[in-house]
């Protein structure tokens, strides 16, 4: 027996650069990608490429860690749309990732706005408060 839920679904809620706290989770996002670097390259058994790009959007950028597949839409340039985004911190700053949960898809048009580089939440360091 299964049982049929017919909840309407809901827009998603697109957040802001400069709203983004250490240890949050849940964040939509339309980004620009400014930059990309690569960290890691491994080819063993399994390739694994893993990037730091620098994104953001009119009220600020941080430092977005992608994997794989996941380099090929996050290219200098590209608009994109991220889902379900979580902000660690790593070495004392913050990162976004996109874990299983999330996805990053190229955005079918460019934003409209110009990246406000001057605001870098991931240059602010953070200590961890031990309770």
């Amino acid at each position: 027996m299964s049982t049929e839920h017919n909840a309407p679904l809901t827009q998603p809620t697109f957040s802001k650069v400069s709203s983004l706290k250490p240890m949050s989770t849940g964040h939509n996002l339309i980004l620009k990608v400014v930059s990309t670097k690569v960290v890691i390259e491994k080819n063993k058994d399994k390739k694994e490429i893993i990037s730091e790009a620098v994104v953001g959007d009119e009220t600020g950028t941080i430092i977005l860690t992608v994997k794989n597949e996941q380099n090929d839409v996050v290219q200098p340039g590209n608009t994109i749309i991220l889902r379900n985004g979580i902000i660690k911190v790593f070495n004392g700053f913050m990162r976004l990732y996109v874990n299983i949960w999330g996805n990053i898809k190229l955005s079918p048009t460019p934003a409209d706005f110009v990246v406000n580089t001057s605001n870098d939440l991931s240059a602010v360091e953070y200590e961890l408060k031990r309770t």
